[in-house]
């Protein structure tokens, strides 16, 4: 049996007529330049997510990169955020000439560490922190409630690496009353992006900026057209950030369908964990299995994202050793990410050099397995079997 780490053809198949018919509207109406379908979705996601204002962008990069622009984050800046992430996280940071600090990860969501935050921040007597980049990291959100009371109690701004996580819900406390509240809506701005492996994907890059600010909502849309408005008059230095309409317009037709592959996925999830428990992997054993951090919140309510599960990450020993074994099984696996941002290799001489443990060790033992709608039971008893045989 083969096992792809991911596979889009169901999807596309599903959808593929609708796709045509959107993408040669755009063509037919030759407005190849933002128009009336970025508009409409940034209208969609912004209200999907919570938030009031949603500005397209060219990815999930320039996403998180414009809204430290919108911030003006300058040369010698310091940035508080994850070391355990994609690299565009760290990318951004060091292309305005800043400065990352990074924080450790909590051992179990994988997520920035509250607790290593506030180390920082209280050390931070120059006030040299300018912004924190916490990562909903696999498709749950980090323990905003914490964070955000760092950043009210410090002055930082929260930006939300929401790129994983579109959709997924956190519970913080609102007027006295404990909420859900869905990831990129709690901070200064919300980055998500549209790469087409994400849970919502396009059919090339795209990302989107959300936010409850207007006057940071306008500052975000000049940024992304050269700092321009109205058109000739600049008066900012922005760079060429606009979502493509083609891409707009497919991503809305599949924003209809997102909550029920959040399902799926749930429901994936769901399987792994009993198929893992029946072969034998329990606590302390060669396979730690995802944990949902909200999912005892969520209770029973199949309706709330407590994980979106754009990754099912489990932890394991003999990693690279079991990845070898199952690639000749047929089943395709990921390592996100085998080096944490602190050691690669572009940040030596550049950063204050320190080990953060927790990112080091899950980095050298984490494994993605597949986990897309689509996947079949007889799919996923055959990747369990496989670990399984493996182990024996």
């Amino acid at each position: 049996m083969k096992v792809p780490l991911l596979d889009l053809k169901p999807q596309l198949a599903e959808l593929r007529k609708e796709i045509i018919e959107c993408v040669s509207n755009v063509i037919d109406s030759t407005h190849y330049i933002m128009g009336p379908e970025v508009t409409a979705f940034e209208r969609e996601v912004a209200d999907y997510s919570g938030a009031v204002h949603g500005i397209g962008v060219s990815s999930g990069t320039d996403a998180l990169l414009v809204a430290l622009m919108a911030l003006d984050i300058n040369r010698g800046d310091r940035v508080l955020t994850t070391p355990y992430s994609f690299f565009a996280t760290m990318g951004v940071v060091l292309r305005l000439g800043a400065v990352p600090v990074f924080a450790d990860i909590d051992p179990v969501s994988y997520n920035i560490s509250p607790t290593h935050m506030a180390d920082i921040l209280q050390r931070d007597k120059k006030k040299k922190i300018k912004v924190m980049i916490p990562v909903h990291l696999y498709g749950q959100c980090a323990d905003m409630g914490n964070i955000l009371s760092l950043s009210e109690a410090y002055g930082v701004p929260v930006v939300e690496d929401a790129a994983q996580a579109i959709g997924s819900e956190m519970m913080l406390e609102r007027s006295g009353k404990m909420t859900w509240q869905r990831a990129g809506s709690a901070g200064i701005a919300g980055c998500f992006s549209f790469f087409p492996s994400k849970n919502l994907g396009g059919i090339g890059d795209g990302g989107m900026v959300v936010t409850q600010d207007e006057v940071f909502a306008e500052k975000l849309k000049k940024l992304r057209n050269h700092g321009a408005h109205p058109k000739y008059y600049h008066s900012l230095v922005g760079g060429n950030f606009r979502l493509d309409p083609i891409q707009a317009a497919v991503l809305r037709i599949k924003l209809r369908h997102l909550e029920k592959w959040h399902q799926q996925r749930r429901c994936n999830a769901d399987q792994y964990n009993t198929l893992f428990a029946g072969a034998g992997f329990g606590e302390d054993s060669e396979v730690s299995l995802p944990k949902a951090v909200y999912g005892e919140q969520a209770g029973s309510d199949k309706t709330i994202n407590h994980h979106i599960y754009n990754q099912y990450v489990i932890r394991v020993r003999k990693r690279d050793e079991l990845r070898k074994f199952l690639a000749e099984k047929n089943i395709g696996t990921e390592v996100y990410y085998p080096l944490a941002l602190h050691q690669q290799e572009c940040l030596a001489g550049i950063l204050e050099s320190g080990s953060l443990p927790q990112a080091e060790k899950a980095a050298a033992e984490t494994l993605a397995l597949p986990i897309y709608p689509g996947l079949t039971k007889a799919m996923q008893e055959y990747v369990v079997k496989c670990v399984r045989d493996f182990y024996r």
